[in-house]
């Protein structure tokens, strides 16, 4: 697999990265923790083709590939999106196109509808909002209209991940195979590894530019090597948790056959080097960082909740266990 981005890729990176400078401002993430919406930014990421990027052409989709969208998903997770990027492009907009449900995969891409991702019986992000809700379960996926269900808010440590315990009635199934399933939750568990991976270099970046200018006993705090070595041994997490990451997205694009084990191997990943970021940051910050004023804990959170969605660390570490396990009798 080439290891080197496209110019394409970067220059859709770049354009998101301005996207989000402009309009997701770390204000923007602290008016969500207190319900305070933003549509203009989700119109605008449908504007620049980011939610229908992975969706084919005839659903108003740029019929790009996971590869294509993973430095995007990593910027949003810089940025500290608080809306469900991931679920909606890189999971619900090809799974619903594949099984063709093509109006409502056009509208979502378009910003005219939204959707609502519940996963087993877990927890849906925005499901209040959203028109239609995509559940998926080990034996298949199933789409629910708006009328055919129900929501109760749930608490998050991260107040701007808006979750909703949904019960719905079980209807038929969508006309997808269990492999389409497995995929779909694939591209799930790898965009919210590569947020992970935005996440941590966010809070590296802005650790860094913090000891450099705190000042104690007359030197800069970021001249201590106790401080400098955990911030680099993040560094070096997240440097090497990005390269599995993309090849995850590329093995998923190709579909081949390890690319569930390539998913768990950079979900566990992403999910140990950012909290690993995480706790450097606030290590550093010292008091600094348990201030709610301060915006440290808005990426800390984050990383929180993402390092347990889509399965955690040691999940992962197990089913890559059980794979080389399988492999080896």
């Amino acid at each position: 697999m080439n290891a080197s981005f496209s110019t394409d890729q970067i220059q859709l990176r770049d354009a998101m990265r301005e996207l989000l400078a402009r309009q997701c401002t770390p204000q923007v993430v602290r008016g969500a923790w207190s319900g305070q919406r933003n549509p203009e930014l989700w119109a605008s990421m449908a504007e620049l083709g980011v939610l229908g990027i992975s969706g084919p052409e005839d659903c108003n989709g740029l019929g790009l590939g996971l590869l294509d969208a993973i430095l995007i998903y990593e910027e949003s997770g810089a940025a500290a999106l608080p809306a469900p990027l991931v679920e909606t492009a890189a999971v619900a907009i090809p799974l619903l196109a594949e099984a063709g449900e093509k109006r409502w995969a056009a509208e979502i891409a378009l910003g005219r509808a939204r959707v609502a991702l519940q996963v087993d019986d877990g927890y849906a992000l925005d499901a209040d909002e959203a028109d239609v809700l995509l559940a998926l379960r080990d034996d298949g996926a199933h789409l629910v209209t708006r009328d055919d269900w129900s929501v109760t808010p749930a608490r998050s440590v991260d107040h701007s991940r808006r979750l909703f315990a949904v019960s719905w009635a079980e209807g038929p199934a969508l006309p997808v195979s269990p492999a389409q399933v497995h995929a779909a939750r694939g591209r799930g568990v790898v965009g919210s590894a590569a947020q992970l991976v935005g996440l941590g270099r966010r809070l590296l970046d802005t650790t860094v530019e913090y000891v450099k200018n705190r000042h104690q006993f007359g030197r800069p705090v970021g001249s201590f090597q106790a401080v400098q070595h955990p911030l680099a041994n993040a560094l070096v997490d997240l440097d090497f948790a990005a390269p599995l990451i993309y090849r995850a997205a590329g093995s998923l694009d190709q579909g081949i056959p390890e690319a569930s084990v390539h998913a768990s191997m950079a979900k566990a990943f992403a999910s140990d080097a950012a909290s690993a970021a995480a706790k450097a940051a606030l290590q550093a910050h010292g008091a600094m960082g348990y201030s709610f004023e301060y915006d440290l804990h808005l990426w800390m959170k984050r990383v929180w909740c993402l390092a347990r969605s889509w399965g955690d660390a040691l999940y992962h570490r197990r089913r890559v266990s059980d794979f080389l396990d399988e492999r080896a009798s």
